[in-house]
């Protein structure tokens, strides 16, 4: 895994645009994430969030501008004054420095849990299968669902199922972890499980994180910057305590105070 040093931003989107037919849902969108940073996006349903992850993902395709990780062009790259796509090798030698825990947990129902970890290791990062399996025990282990690794996935709850997923997601190896809104659909009691596997990630590994999130305490206690959005555009950003105590924007204060209370 290379990570490139220095001023770089891990990841880095110029004036983005995101159209689905007639609806701009991201509007010239230009952010970046230092490397080894923890940044949240919050704001109302619809205002772009996931998408800003899908793409980065490459599940969805740029209507507009640049995205770059580690200062790479991604997806699309300007030669000249065109604007032409990259050549999915280089896109998917950059694609493997991301991976993403998904809201609805995306596991492979028919694969046991071990299975479900170590497919994408051995089969895109080419490793032996003892070393895939090694590697596997140990996430097993961090995210505490080492007794269940040959059960198959259907056999679990949705909190086993969302610590199995970030495992599969870490097996990967990832200068980058994208999480999308991994407890909303989780019943509330196990909420607090899976959100405590994702605080012992922040503290002990530098991986980059970009998170989306409705868990406000949770977005207060691991982010580095928090970034606030609507209608498609960033329109507030500040550290945690002061997006939470003290937001400047009336957009943030509504949103926060409705999503809060009080």
């Amino acid at each position: 895994m290379t990570t490139n040093q220095g001023d770089v931003p891990a990841i880095e989107f110029k004036d983005v645009v995101k159209r689905f037919g007639d609806n701009t849902v991201l509007d010239n969108l230009n952010f970046s994430v230092p490397q080894g940073q923890r940044v949240t996006l919050i704001g109302p349903s619809g205002s772009g969030k996931t998408t800003i992850l899908r793409l980065l993902m490459t599940l969805e395709e740029l209507s507009g501008g640049l995205m770059l990780i580690d200062g790479e062009p991604y997806t699309h790259e300007y030669k000249g004054e065109k604007w032409v796509a990259v050549s999915e090798k280089r896109r998917r030698v950059v694609r493997k420095r991301v991976g993403m825990v998904f809201q609805q947990f995306n596991l492979f129902p028919n694969m046991t849990v071990l299975e479900n970890i170590i497919e994408a290791p051995v089969h895109v990062l080419e490793k032996s299968k003892d070393e895939a399996v090694s590697r596997a025990e140990e996430l097993l282990e961090q995210v505490g669902m080492t007794e269940k690794r040959d059960f198959k996935t259907n056999q679990l709850s949705g909190g086993q199922q969302q610590r199995v997923a970030i495992a599969r997601a870490l097996a990967m190896d990832p200068e980058i972890l994208l999480l999308d809104e991994v407890t909303s659909a989780l019943d509330p009691e196990i909420v607090a499980d899976v959100l405590e596997v994702l605080r012992e990630i922040a503290r002990t590994t530098d991986i980059t994180m970009l998170l989306v999130t409705h868990e406000m305490q949770f977005a207060r206690e691991v982010s580095n910057r928090v970034l606030m959005f609507d209608q498609g555009r960033i329109i507030e950003e500040a550290d945690p305590e002061t997006m939470f105590t003290n937001p400047t924007h009336e957009r943030t204060k509504e949103f926060l105070k409705a999503v809060l209370g009080g």
